[in-house]
């Protein structure tokens, strides 16, 4: 055990945690020059195409220090973005130390903080790293102050590096080895291992990531969860490598896998802790604390043959992101569905694309929303976060809606922007903090429902991409809320639906009924379109009908012939307008989700 270093890469989105996990899997000698690629640990396409890590990946890596001793390295490489923090935190509980990664030219940002702060609650040794410094604009001089005034971490013991071309990485790997600590636990105690990550396989069932605290695990032993107290027995046990390498046994201070041909994706839940059915341990481990999902959308198949695929689909991605929650949901527009909870618009859409891609599921998206609090006139309290469970009007005595804390780093110049952008965004409470010359850190308290949608994006489009943005949920404050229904031909698309502040409804309304207008096929009938609070139609467009040419076979100037002709057509028209049925195809309900993000 005096060998083992277990260790996460943690940093603010795009410091280079990836590539310099891809470096020291290089200097490792893990993978041959013509086996490489960057970003060798994300394996998802998406992780690919869009160049950010979402999932956290373990890999062990043996290393040979200059003092000529050989170790174990568990390295465990980690998101940045924050509606992936619930990832960092799981993937910090099965580490002692984390290598806190600062970019030379952007210097401190938001996420480092946070990250930060995650890695003190779990009470591990930090060694700063500053990467990039072979980047024209680096300043490591400089981000050394800030990680010494800022964070409060000593400058003597911080690495400068560039992930890029590996300057400096191998006195980051012997830093490892000199100023983390070894894990602790005694392998002769009752196993107790905490599950921080799970995969489903088809063939071989569920593959769980464990870390062991106390105790040994091999083959052949009989396991078993201490939520539930099912019990399998162990087929095999391993380390990460690039695939999957078995191994005799897992003792105390290990970071592995462990099959036991669980088919049943209920049983096994990131946090729990597995001990063995003949020595068990006497009380589990504390597991993680319980996630806070502040966006939710309801998920309806295409086709409602595939309602039963996409349930299991859910069951097998939540083992994998702990962080997802869902619920059974029906709409009159799209039949049987799922509402779902996210940690963000970002994770929103990954999901969306994993159940496209993974289990080949096309899906409708409703408008997200976030969690509201209504208090009735007979004093019931309800939390809302479907439109459709929107409590009738006259019965609302307070609705209070989730206010976040907000903190946005940026350069000085961009200072009056990003106020402005903060101001139509209903903020309060504002406040600066002056951290470094030329820098300003601005807090603020914000609605999460005006943030959920393309704040962000707004954010960096403003401070052209220097801005970084990190919140945390505060508390709830009154509002005036209303439910805004869209209306296609008379009649309400309850999917559609969506809960936003009154100040904000006639331009979210007119929104929607112009992305719709774009969507929807023309008919032989006008159609109108129309957003509605109650019984009042605040916002309306119209689709203008589509005229066939009934005079055509008209050969001669009769104008009689042709005036009954155009009458007979009107009144066809007419009647075609009260029965006809207007189908909204899938890309309308994508439409006005997308413009609004």
């Amino acid at each position: 055990m005096k060998n083992i270093r277990n260790f996460s890469i943690i940093a603010h989105i795009d410091h280079g945690k990836s590539t310099l996990a891809d470096r020291m899997i290089q200097m490792c000698n893990m993978v041959s020059d013509r086996e490489f690629q960057d970003q060798i640990l994300d394996s998802m396409d998406i992780e690919r195409e869009r160049g950010i890590t979402i999932k956290s990946q373990t890999i062990c890596l043996p290393y040979k220090a200059k003092d000529g001793k050989d170790y174990v390295l568990n390295l465990v490489d980690t998101p940045g973005h924050v509606d992936f923090s619930y990832e960092v935190s799981r993937a910090l509980s099965s580490c002692e130390g984390a290598l806190l990664l600062v970019d030379a030219a952007q210097g401190v940002e938001a996420q480092t903080l946070a990250n930060l702060y995650l890695a003190m609650e779990n009470d591990l040794e930090v060694i700063p790293v500053i990467n990039k410094i072979d980047l024209p604009s680096a300043d490591p001089e400089g981000v050394a102050i800030q990680i010494e005034e800022d964070l409060g971490l000593d400058s003597d013991h911080v690495q400068l590096c560039s992930a890029k071309i590996g300057t400096g990485v191998e006195n980051i790997l012997e830093a490892i080895v000199e100023h983390l600590p070894p894990p602790e636990g005694d392998p002769n105690k009752p196993l107790k291992a905490l599950i921080f990550d799970a995969t489903y396989d088809p063939f071989r069932g569920t593959i769980i990531s464990v870390r062991i605290i106390d105790g040994t695990v091999k083959a052949g032993d009989t396991m078993r969860f201490m939520s539930n107290s099912r019990e399998y027995k162990v087929d095999e046990v391993g380390l990460f490598k690039f695939k999957r390498e078995p191994c005799k046994k897992l003792s105390a201070g290990e970071v592995g896998y462990i099959l036991a041909g669980i088919k049943t994706v209920d049983d096994t839940r990131p946090g729990d802790t597995i001990t063995t059915a003949a020595n068990p341990a006497e009380k589990a481990l504390p597991g993680f604390k319980k996630v806070q999902q502040v966006v939710f959308s309801s998920l309806y198949p295409i086709s409602t043959d595939d309602y039963e695929e996409l349930s299991d689909a859910l069951e097998k991605l939540k083992l994998n992101d702990a962080a997802l929650t869902f619920e059974k949901d029906s709409s009159v527009a799209l039949g049987f569905g799922f509402r779902c909870g996210f940690l963000g618009l970002l994770h929103l859409e990954v999901i969306q694309e994993r159940l496209e891609r993974e289990f080949d599921i096309s899906l409708i998206l409703t408008v997200p929303s976030v969690q509201y609090i209504f208090e009735l006139t007979d004093g019931t309290v309800l939390q809302v976060d479907n439109p459709a469970h929107f409590p009738d009007p006259s019965q609302i005595a307070k609705i209070e809606e989730p206010f976040i804390k907000a903190s946005i780093l940026m350069p000085e110049k961009y200072m009056g922007s990003v106020m402005s952008l903060c101001m139509e965004r209903r903020a309060e409470n504002t406040s600066f903090n002056y951290p470094t010359p030329g820098r300003i850190e601005l807090q603020c308290e914000l609605p999460l429902a005006d943030v959920i949608y393309d704040f962000y994006d707004k954010l960096k489009s403003v401070t052209q991409g220097y801005g970084s943005f990190d919140y945390e949920i505060f508390d709830y404050r009154k509002s005036d809320l209303v439910k805004l229904d869209i209306l296609v031909n008379g009649e309400n698309v309850d999917a559609l639906s969506q809960l936003v502040h009154r100040n904000n409804s006639r331009a979210r309304g007119l929104h929607a009924c112009e992305m719709l207008k774009e969507e929807i096929p023309r008919q032989m009938f006008k159609i109108a379109i129309q957003a509605a609070i109650g019984g009042s139609i605040i916002a309306r467009t119209n689709i203008s009908a589509l005229r066939k040419d009934v005079t055509a076979k008209c050969y001669g100037g009769d104008i009689s012939r042709k005036r009954k002709l155009l009458e007979k057509q009107k009144a066809g028209k007419k009647r075609m307008k009260t029965v006809g049925n207007v189908d909204i195809p899938q890309t309308a309900f994508l439409a006005v989700l997308k413009s609004e993000q």
